[in-house]
């Protein structure tokens, strides 16, 4: 019984030292794009120069 406390202190001790060295990783849950703003590559065309083409 002991070994498999042992072993399991070890491998989360592990895990956790793996995972802090992975850099920016997020355990916070799925996002689903609220909190992100698009990014606005390509000026929008005016309505007024659209219009008159």
């Amino acid at each position: 019984m002991w070994k498999i406390l042992v072993g399991f202190a070890v491998f989360a001790a592990l895990a956790l030292f793996l995972l802090s060295k992975g850099g920016d990783i997020d355990m916070s849950g799925e996002k689903h794009g609220i909190d992100h703003e698009p990014a606005a590559s390509s000026p929008a065309v005016p309505a007024a120069s659209a219009a008159s083409s």
